[in-house]
């Protein structure tokens, strides 16, 4: 499968951790930043518009809402609210779009000048980034809502956020092991335990309450709130490598075509060490009730960085950590996408 380029469509003032497309709006929301180093590298998270721009397809920015020192590692969209993990910390936005009034006479001249127009309250793009934002009758707000401590290892890292399916709840994991349960919007915490010896690199949210965990002690676990009801074994039923010890990267519930009240379970299973001549990566099926393993495939020999399933489970995205992103059909695990662009765009491709 030949790799293809994708059309650049943004170019961030900042590295990129996370992406999130807005359903209901369209709207993709990119986050990261450079952290709490002095590197003059800013962090925010940006809410970006897709639209034809010369007769191309382009993204313009529509607002930037700035992070100050912290920069957003990963996200998570339940209708108008976005959890971001930020160092040790989830902090809950909240934003809204609004309808502009009409403009005035100045305005109204001024919008015929050529060249890069400002979205009203946007800030400023620079040049490089190569895109334009223009005026139009749409505006953004972001309000901060509230933020707790999610992580509290040693050198704490919230790495995953996930809403239940009524976005009541939030879950986050990080480097300590722990799985938190959260109210939302209150933040309020109803569950803790451990789910994992070391860092928990995903989890995921069933619509039945179950949870499952995937982390660096090379286990993949689902939980009935705190009680273990089962781990998951992928390598009894499919490719064995008795010196390559494989852990479980990536994790996702998604709904079985035509058939609403069933799920699958998606993952993604990729070398525990890097190795000069690397073994491939896994991509595994599972029954969504059984948990029993349906179909294991490999899915190439780049390391995989993150998993995402489409809204009606017909495809899946993977990223890798050299910045390709391939499509495969969930129900046969057949590839049938490759390019090189960002990984972090995996869940905007599919949408």
């Amino acid at each position: 499968m030949g790799r293809r380029r994708a059309p650049e469509l943004y170019r961030a003032p900042f590295p990129l951790y996370a992406l999130q497309v807005d359903p209901s709006t369209g709207l993709l929301i990119a986050a990261g930043g450079g952290g709490a180093a002095k590197t003059g590298i800013k962090n925010g998270v940006h809410f970006l518009q897709l639209e034809q721009i010369n007769g191309r397809l382009g993204a313009s920015l529509l607002h930037s809402h700035d992070t100050e020192t912290r920069a957003t590692m990963n996200l998570a969209l339940a209708g108008n609210i976005l959890a971001a993990g930020q160092d040790a910390h989830c902090q809950l936005l909240r934003f809204q779009t609004h309808q502009q009034k009409g403009k005035t006479k100045a305005e109204k001249a001024g919008s015929k000048e050529q060249g890069p127009r400002q979205r009203k309250g946007a800030a400023p793009v620079e040049k490089k980034s190569g895109a334009e934002t223009h005026q139009e009758g749409i505006e953004l707000t972001v309000e901060n809502l509230q933020a707790v401590q999610t992580d509290f290892s040693p050198d704490p890292l919230q790495k995953v956020v996930c809403f239940n399916h009524d976005n009541t709840l939030l879950a986050t994991g990080g480097t300590d092991g722990y799985v938190r349960i959260w109210k939302v919007p209150s933040l309020e915490k109803v569950l803790e335990f451990r789910a994992h010896e070391g860092e928990i690199e995903d989890l995921a949210l069933g619509p039945d309450g179950k949870l499952v965990t995937v982390g660096w002690d090379l286990k993949a676990s689902v939980w009935q709130k705190d009680q273990l009801v089962t781990q998951l074994h992928w390598q009894e039923n499919g490719p064995t490598f008795s010196n390559t010890p494989y852990r479980y990267q990536a994790c996702r519930f998604g709904q079985v075509p035509d058939q609403p009240t069933r799920l699958r379970l998606f993952t993604v299973q990729i070398p525990h060490k890097r190795l000069r001549q690397p073994p491939p990566c896994y991509l595994t099926a599972w029954d969504g009730s059984t948990f029993l393993p349906l179909r294991t495939k490999p899915c190439g020999h780049e390391v995989i960085s993150c998993l995402s399933v489409s809204e009606s489970g017909t495809f899946l995205g993977l990223g890798t950590v050299t910045g390709s992103v391939a499509i495969y059909i969930a129900f046969s695990l057949q590839g049938v996408f490759l390019c090189g662009c960002c990984s972090c765009c995996v869940s905007g491709l599919l949408l």
